[in-house]
C-alpha cells in the first residue's frame, strides 16, 4: 500500500478520506478511500497522493500534489490549501497511527502548481513557533503541516539556478513547446534520457488543449463515477456527487461499453 499513487481518487472530505480493506492475510486495515460511499453534493478529490520513505528507510512522509490551470478566482487558494493539508493530518489516526500516539503523525507536504501566472513563483507556508512569554519549549513537530505553492508562467523562464524546478515544470507542460522542444530540454538541461515511450507520451501532453493536469482529474473522476454505479447510484446522483454535468457521466459509461 505504501507505494501506490492515488490520482484523482481519494475523497477530501471529512470521513471519506480513509477506508477499511482486507489484505491478503485476513487482516482489517486502513487505508486511503478510492470510492466514495455516500452521496455528497460538491465531492472534493484529492488529485494524487502517495507516501515517500525518507532516506533512514523507516520513516515516511505524505506527499499530495494539486494542480490548477490557473489561480482560482472562485477562492483563495491557500484556503483550499489549508484545508486538504489538514485533512492529510488529521486522516491518519486510526490509518497511520492509533489511539493517542499522536507522535506517530507523518509530515504532510501538498503541493500546488498554477499554470498561466504572469511570473515564476515558489511560496513555502508552514507552522512557526512565536514565543511571546517565558523560556518555555514544548515538545512537538512543527514541520508536520507543509504546503509549497509554485506559479508557472506561459513563457519559459530563462536558464539559472532559481528557475530549474519552473523551467523544468514550463517544459513538461507549457502548451507553448513542441515536442521535440521539451525533450530537447530534458536532455540537455536536466539529462533525463527520452526513449521511444517517453517521446510517444510527450506527443500526446502535447495535445491536450486544456493540459495534462485537466486530464488527469477527468480521468480520476470517471474512475470514482464507475465505482459510484457499481455501489447502485444512478447518473444523476453520481453526476451531483462529482459536480459534473450528467451528460458527461453518460458519455463515460458509453464509451466503456463500445
Amino acid at each position: 500500500m505504501r507505494g501506490d499513487v492515488y490520482v484523482g481518487v481519494v475523497p477530501a472530505e471529512p470521513g471519506l478520506t480513509n477506508a477499511e480493506h482486507i489484505n491478503a492475510s485476513g487482516d482489517h486495515v486502513k487505508g486511503f478511500n478510492t470510492v466514495q460511499s455516500e452521496m455528497q453534493e460538491g465531492l472534493v478529490i484529492f488529485d494524487i497522493v502517495f507516501y515517500v520513505r525518507m532516506r533512514d528507510g523507516l520513516s515516511q512522509i505524505i506527499i499530495n500534489v494539486e494542480a490548477q490551470k490557473d489561480e482560482p478566482s472562485g477562492y483563495d487558494i491557500l484556503n483550499r490549501a489549508v484545508f486538504y493539508v489538514s485533512r492529510l493530518v488529521s486522516s491518519q489516526k486510526e490509518r497511520d497511527f492509533t489511539g493517542k500516539n499522536f507522535n506517530d503523525l507523518k509530515r504532510v507536504y501538498s503541493i500546488w502548481i498554477c499554470m498561466n501566472m504572469d511570473e515564476c513563483i515558489w511560496d513555502y507556508v508552514h507552522l512557526t513557533d512565536d514565543s511571546i512569554l517565558g523560556d518555555h519549549k514544548w515538545k512537538g513537530k512543527l514541520d508536520l503541516l507543509n504546503i509549497v505553492l509554485l506559479g508557472i508562467p506561459n513563457k519559459l523562464p530563462k536558464r539559472g539556478e532559481q528557475y530549474e524546478l519552473h523551467r523544468l515544470l514550463g517544459a513538461l507542460f507549457s502548451n507553448q513547446l513542441t515536442s521535440n522542444e521539451r525533450i530537447d530540454i530534458l536532455e540537455n538541461e536536466y539529462h533525463i534520457a527520452a526513449e521511444m515511450e517517453f517521446r510517444e507520451e510527450m506527443d500526446v501532453m502535447c495535445n491536450l488543449s486544456e493540459g495534462i493536469y485537466e486530464q488527469g482529474r477527468t480521468e480520476g473522476k470517471a474512475e470514482v463515477a464507475f465505482n459510484l454505479r457499481a455501489m447502485g447510484m444512478d447518473d444523476s446522483e453520481i453526476a451531483q456527487a462529482l459536480n459534473v454535468d450528467v451528460e458527461i457521466v453518460k458519455g463515460w459509461f458509453e464509451n466503456e461499453s463500445v
